[in-house]
């Protein structure tokens, strides 16, 4: 009995204490989960606040530093082409590419365009090199013509120089390739108060580069042309790590290329082109004629490399086009055996099936070998029906109506014309969106500058940079000539500077002077009147009926009559001339011209070129 009572006062007793520890673990678990919880938010926050960081690391720099950097486009904003810009400090500058671009169809004889170089007469004592970012004619076209007036170390990879040594050649300019100075990337180079780095990337041109310019002011990124290119002929991508680990060091400025700043997604790889250039090989029955940017050597690679593979044999015709092939062989960038070549006029001993043409004048320039084919000019090329052309390139702005019209003669000729009815003939070198938005991510600028393109461009971009987390305030939109400083604490405008254009005549690598541009322009839009008058001095009258010859005034079959209305306008004109005229031939043939160009303004609307020749009797 005594132990059935125990039993029960234990049990009570037991129940108890398990309450009490059901009470105590309940407790325990629900400060776990408290605690579990405060753990959660601490790390939530602290990767907030590690993302922050990642995002702006232009905080590393001293927001205190009194260094300033100035920059000036000088060519390359507000057009497509004539890259050309200075960057400086107070006392130290360096120049960035020297690039040509094509003339407007109204400029008549003009086949390039150069930059003013007026500018760089104000602060050439402090000019410490030529910067280099790739080999195409809109970054170096105008360095010849540049040395002509200024010479200045030229910083750049081997095949902008080598390219650059060919243009030197021609212009007489052999001794000034001791300035040449071949760089290597990932390597850093001091000249002046520059520290400057090649950034590998890709392009549709080998060996182009980005630079990464280390000032007292901060860092700057300036990417020249670029795509981001994952499969690359040469196997090359774009250093995507060069550009991150200035990115977390902390970046003050970035400039970018803009040119596809409307383009969504990704440009495709340069290697996508193959498949196309195999599908058309393998179809052509005759001669297959190439025609691309005599500087896209990997484009014209691609293409020898289907013609060998259909045992063609490889004409290369035009001389930009045999000398930077020449030169990326030369210098390693491609390999080629040279027995697969042969001159353009040992092309009719072959078997039409067996050739492969490849060719300057994608962009349909009166001068190249593809519109000479084209009109029945070249002498040793002549189009066939059986010919497949393929034009390998997009039309530059402002070229549109050239390609056009050799596009015309090609198909009149009666060949087959592969041209932008093939999506992937021809890709773009430069990055769309979505590489834009990669570059800005990598960068992570404070400050952003848009450049290469019109303004709709690179405002465009600017909204992509946005996007991207860049503060609006901090993205400015420049012209040429623009002038910007920039510093840890603000990017603006300071002022503003001569820009303009030099018209050159590509054929004798001269200059064209305004005013020569201008009769040109004249003349086309006016037409010209030639007077010759014979004026006795006394009767103030005609002597004998003047000659007048007229061009783009009047049509052939109403020249007599156009004669007549200028010999009584002339009649007229005498009787009411000031005697004083008389005696000043100059002076009266000032006051004729003015006279005939009213009349013919009034009666046409139009203000010709007038050439009157006075005799006095």
């Amino acid at each position: 009995m005594a132990e059935e009572n125990k039993k029960e006062q234990v049990k009570p007793q037991q129940n108890n204490n398990k309450k009490r520890n059901n009470k105590r673990n309940k407790f325990s678990a629900k400060l776990g989960n408290q605690q579990w919880e405060l753990d959660i938010k601490d790390a939530i926050n602290a990767n907030k606040q590690v993302r922050q960081r990642a995002l702006q690391s232009f905080n590393k720099m001293n927001p205190n530093n009194p260094n300033k950097i100035k920059i000036t486009p000088l060519g390359g904003l507000g057009e497509i082409g004539g890259n050309f810009m200075v960057m400086e400090t107070n006392t130290s500058a360096i120049i960035i590419d020297i690039g040509m671009s094509f003339p407007s169809e109204d400029m008549h004889g003009v086949d390039i365009l150069i930059p003013d170089f007026s500018y760089i007469n104000k602060i050439k004592n402090k000019i410490e090199g030529i910067l280099i970012t790739h080999a195409h004619e809109d970054h170096i076209g105008a360095v010849a013509y540049f040395f002509k007036q200024f010479k200045f170390p030229i910083y750049a990879t081997p095949l902008p120089l080598g390219m650059l040594a060919n243009k030197f050649d021609e212009h007489g300019l052999k001794k000034e390739k001791s300035y040449f100075k071949p760089v290597q990337k990932r390597k850093t180079y001091k000249i002046g108060e520059f520290d400057v780095e090649w950034i590998h990337i890709t392009h549709s041109v080998i060996d182009a580069s980005s630079l990464a310019i280390t000032t007292e002011a901060g860092t700057i990124i300036h990417t020249g042309d670029f795509k981001i290119d994952h499969t690359p002929i040469d196997g090359y991508p774009t250093d995507l790590h060069r550009f991150a680990y200035y990115g977390e060091k902390g970046v003050l400025c970035l400039l970018s290329d803009s040119t596809n700043s409307y383009r969504s997604g990704i440009t495709k790889s340069e290697i996508s082109v193959g498949p196309t250039f195999d599908n058309i090989f393998s179809k052509a029955k005759g001669r297959v004629i190439m025609s691309t940017f005599s500087s896209n050597i990997h484009r014209v690679y691609q293409a020898i490399e289907h013609g060998i593979k259909y045992n063609r044999k490889v004409c290369v015709i035009g001389r930009s086009m045999e000398r930077n092939l020449d030169i990326a062989m030369e210098l390693g960038y491609i390999n080629l055996d040279k027995r697969i070549f042969i001159d353009a006029h040992e092309v009719s001993r072959y078997n039409d099936k067996d050739v492969l043409i490849v060719t300057t004048g994608s962009q349909g320039e009166t001068m190249s070998a593809l519109y000479r084919m084209a009109t029945d000019e070249h002498r040793h090329i002549k189009i066939k029906p059986s010919d497949q052309i393929i034009i390998s390139a997009k039309a530059i702005p402002g070229n549109e109506a050239s390609v056009s019209r050799v596009l015309n003669f090609l198909i009149k000729a009666g060949a087959k014309v592969a041209y932008q009815d093939f999506s992937e003939i021809h890709v773009s070198g430069h990055a769309a969106q979505e590489e834009q938005k990669l570059m800005l991510r990598l960068v992570k600028p404070k400050f952003f500058l848009p450049v290469h393109g019109e303004y709709n461009h690179i405002h465009k971009h600017k909204q992509t940079a946005t996007s991207c987390g860049v503060n609006p305030k901090n993205i400015l939109l420049m012209s040429d000539g623009d002038q910007v400083e920039v510093c840890t604490k603000y990017i603006k405008k300071i002022g503003s500077v001569k820009t303009g254009k030099t018209y050159i005549d590509n054929q004798i690598n001269r200059k064209i002077e305004d005013d020569v541009v201008e009769d040109r322009q004249n003349l086309a839009e006016s037409g010209v009147v030639m007077i010759v008058a014979q004026i006795e001095k006394d009767s103030k009258k005609l002597f004998s009926n003047p000659i007048v010859r007229s061009y783009g005034i009047v049509p052939d079959r109403e020249d007599k009559t156009f004669s007549k209305e200028m010999e009584d306008l002339i009649d007229q004109f005498l009787i009411n001339c000031k005697p004083e005229l008389f005696d000043d031939k100059r002076a009266l043939e000032k006051a004729m011209r003015q006279v005939i160009r009213k009349h013919i303004f009034r009666k046409l609307k139009k203000y010709p070129t007038i050439v009157p020749t006075v005799f006095l009797m």
